[in-house]
């Protein structure tokens, strides 16, 4: 029983000095994988702070990147500054142009039945009344000053008869029969028609012509100075016939007496 009991006495001594051992051992351990941990953390919030700072440096400008993105904002405010002036430069032109063409418009008609009424009047009952010529001729200083005026105000009429048909200045009211103008030329004005400066302020009403050779106003008078006139060729028909009539006898017997 004793030496049982020293033995188990050793035993036990034995353990506890292994178990002595083992704890700084495990201890170590312990401190070795704290500071593992601790520099893999140290590691990743360096990583961390790195990729931020890249991320900020990429959303930074430099310097020159800066000024180039300040010049292109000033270039583009004042091309848009430039193009508001101009577009108010031209409201107030067009302002100042055609501000009066509605007026303008309606004055036309009281000049047209001016016009009418003046036409009404035959020249012999002018002349057979002084009192209707006075009148008239009032009226006629009357349209030629309105007139110098709408001219003044940049209202123009449009010059139409003789000129080839065109669907900008001209309203076509009807047709006509000409077989020696070419289809589509201006054969009669029912109604004159005005510009104001570049505008159309009324298209002029007027009749055409639907026979004929179709052409251009320059060839049709080109071929009209080629024609001879009709004063020209009697004056010729007769100078033949006159030296026709030097042929017969009795002309010969005229000179020779």
């Amino acid at each position: 029983m004793t030496k049982d009991k020293k033995t188990q006495t050793k035993a036990k001594a034995a353990k506890s000095a292994k178990s002595e051992d083992a704890a700084p051992d495990s201890e170590a351990e312990a401190v070795e994988e704290t500071a593992a941990d601790e520099g893999k953390e140290t590691e990743e919030a360096e990583k961390a702070e790195t990729e931020e700072a890249a991320e900020e440096s990429d959303g930074e400008l430099t310097p020159e990147q800066q000024v180039e993105e300040l010049n292109d904002k000033m270039l583009r405010a004042l091309a848009e500054a430039e193009n508001v002036r101009r577009r108010a430069a031209r409201d107030k032109s067009d302002a100042a142009k055609y501000a009066i063409a509605n007026f303008a418009r309606e004055v036309l008609g009281v000049a047209d039945n001016m016009k009418r009424a003046m036409a009404s009047v035959d020249a012999e009952a002018r002349k057979g009344d002084p009192a209707l010529e006075q009148l008239m001729v009032g009226l006629e200083m009357t349209e030629r000053q309105m007139l110098s005026t709408f001219e003044r105000f940049g209202i123009k009429p449009i010059e139409a008869m003789g000129e080839k048909f065109d669907h900008n200045l001209h309203e076509a009211m009807f047709e006509l029969d000409d077989a020696s103008k070419p289809a589509g030329t201006v054969m009669q004005v029912v109604e004159p028609g005005y510009m104001i400066n570049d505008r159309l302020l009324r298209p002029a009403k007027v009749g055409v012509s639907k026979g004929g050779p179709p052409g251009d106003k320059k060839d049709n008078d080109a071929a009209k100075d080629a024609a001879p006139a009709p004063a020209d060729t009697a004056l010729k028909e007769g100078q033949s016939a006159y030296e026709d009539k030097g042929k017969e006898p009795g002309a010969q017997l005229d000179e020779e007496l």
